[in-house]
């Protein structure tokens, strides 16, 4: 194990009891196409394969804690945003991932230690890998430190963290094959100090909303919620 990822481990709050384990889970498949005596064998496809359903279970688990008053739609929302490429890619970045990481020469070159989908792929391997290290327990403490700990609420009671509607509404209108929606501010109410924004968002043609918030951005986000329930609506 080297000095580097022996910082990683203080990171994590675990020393791995099998260490090619953690090599592995940083292990990307171009280096494994360069491989050199001493490097380990196998990529981290795998692991990453194995921690998505671990994360999955556990995130499901937790918000069910959680929020047992929460119907299936709205925990479905949080868990879809937890378990996304962004938050992982989030948690890569607060860990350093990319300092870590076990990459070919080519995949080096390209700025791999900064590519978000190969950074979100090592974080799902990590969870794998502390999984088969030292059971479900390590896995569970890390996911929820890591991924679900930071949740908290905004000025409406909303959990903030969790609930990226704007994102979720891009990415919605570029599964449908609509234009990126478009938010206006159309109002501003109130004095300086105590302002309230009111934000139209636009999808294409037909979808419209407005909704009001103390900032541009809590505003933003209700509204594109509030396209996000008309089209799940529409897809109902």
């Amino acid at each position: 194990m080297t000095p580097e990822l022996e910082k990683l481990e203080k990171e994590l709050g675990h020393t791995f009891g099998d260490r090619q384990l953690l090599e592995r889970a940083l292990t990307h498949k171009s280096r494994v196409y360069e491989k050199t005596a001493g490097q380990p064998a196998t990529d981290n496809e795998q692991l990453e394969f194995l921690g998505d359903a671990i994360l999955g279970f556990v995130v499901s688990e937790s918000l069910v804690r959680r929020y047992p008053s929460y119907p299936e739609g709205r925990l479905s929302k949080l868990k879809a945003h937890l378990v996304s490429a962004a938050r992982l890619h989030e948690v890569a970045q607060e860990l350093s991932l990319g300092d870590f990481l076990i990459l070919g020469r080519g995949e080096e070159m390209s700025g791999g230690r900064e590519k978000k989908a190969l950074l979100a792929d090592a974080a799902e391997a990590l969870i794998a890998a502390l999984y088969l290290d030292a059971g479900l327990e390590a896995a569970r403490q890390f996911i929820e430190n890591r991924v679900v700990g930071a949740l908290h609420s905004d000025e409406n009671g909303e959990d903030a963290a969790v609930t990226d509607y704007k994102s979720a509404l891009q990415e919605m209108a570029q599964a449908l094959k609509l234009p990126p929606p478009r938010y206006i501010i159309i109002g501003e109410d109130g004095p300086e100090h105590s302002k309230t924004f009111t934000v139209e968002v636009r999808l294409g043609k037909e979808w419209i909303s407005q909704a009001q918030g103390l900032s541009k951005k809590s505003a933003g986000q209700r509204a594109a919620q509030q396209i996000l329930q008309q089209l799940t609506e529409w897809g109902r």
